[in-house]
């Protein structure tokens, strides 16, 4: 328990550095591109025969603050003010902060990211198993086959694909959005019902895009079992095939947990083709619509969140494989 908590000590120090490091980099990086547009506002109200008082007071009022001093200073404030919590005001929706920008975005994006990994993931795992078992038949053959294809297909042609499919050749589905506008939000069946109709695309992409990933690795994790001694000693005691079959999974999977953290931590950058096509308004997107509207705020506090998400998702990555792989256990206590 005392090497697990050093451990842990040890990571978020790393990661409060890391963070650290990004803050920096990204906020001197996203000041550096050019064009400023409440620079652009403002001299459009002048044009407009506004005085420049005037317009900089409509300027302060329509994005609710006005940045001021020199780059350094505002590196001091906006640090500052992460120690509170606090992002800043979002430019792309005026008077609204940050945070309050990123968690609207984050909800559309983590749940149907996360549905299609975990379903993926599952079906990955195994279908994996059995295209190793029996990867010299048909069967393991045609899994292993569709893994490849799917793997080497980009997300956005996949995207492409099923929209063409279920909205125009079988219109079944919704071609983009989140929720048909005739139900009101909320936990009535009518919404949820669409929400569900709605994501249903953008989380099969999601899946279909994972899904050769996952078999495959699953494959050659198992095939790599396959060879060890403990499997070869279990069939030589004459243990019955479903138990033999449960000692491979159990230890082939071990890998692939570490690989699933790390997943759903980069769920958070979201998968910005797939949610221009959807029009689905996640963080993917938020995040193209920043850089357009060279929203400094909303941009730095993206690969903020992104960039924690990342590190935490490490962390636990670490900790969960220490916890299930007794291996690793049984070498605590090593020097």
């Amino acid at each position: 328990m005392t090497v697990l908590i050093r451990r842990l000590a040890g990571h978020l120090a790393r990661g409060l550095v890391m963070i650290l490091v990004v803050t920096t980099v990204s906020f001197f990086v996203i000041r550096s591109v050019p064009g400023d547009p409440m620079a652009a506002k403002y001299e459009k109200l002048v044009e407009q025969g506004m005085s420049p008082e005037a317009a900089q007071r409509a300027v302060e009022v329509l994005y609710g603050f006005a940045p001021s001093g020199g780059l350094w200073q505002q590196y001091v404030d906006y640090m500052t003010g992460l120690l509170r919590l606090d992002l800043g005001q979002s430019l792309t929706v005026p008077g609204v902060g940050v945070s309050t920008v990123l968690f609207s975005a984050a909800k559309w994006t983590i749940l149907p990211v996360l549905a299609g990994t975990l379903l993926s993931f599952l079906v990955g795992v195994v279908l994996g198993v059995y295209a190793a078992i029996r990867r010299s038949g048909k069967l393991g053959d045609a899994l292993a086959i569709s893994g490849s294809l799917l793997h080497g297909v980009p997300q956005y042609v996949l995207a492409l694909l099923l929209m063409a499919v279920f909205t125009t050749l079988i219109p079944i589905l919704p071609a983009g959005g989140t929720a048909d506008i005739m139900y009101e939000p909320g936990l009535n069946a009518g919404y949820i019902g669409s929400l569900i109709q709605y994501a249903t695309l953008p989380v099969l992409t999601y899946a279909l895009a994972s899904y050769g990933g996952w078999i495959l690795a699953m494959k050659s994790s198992v095939v790599t079992v396959l060879g060890d001694d403990f499997i070869l000693a279990a069939e030589l005691r004459g243990m019955k095939r479903g138990i033999v079959f449960r000692y491979i999974a159990r230890n082939a999977i071990l890998p692939l947990f570490t690989i699933l953290a790390l997943s759903l931590g980069m769920l958070f950058g979201g998968a910005i083709f797939i949610e221009r096509i959807f029009n689905y308004p996640g963080l993917g997107l938020m995040l193209i619509d920043s850089i357009t509207n060279r929203d400094y705020a909303l941009m730095g506090g993206a690969f903020l969140l992104i960039t924690g998400a990342i590190i935490v998702a490490n962390i636990v990555a670490d900790l969960f494989y220490t916890v299930i792989d007794p291996r690793v256990r049984s070498g605590e206590g090593a020097p």
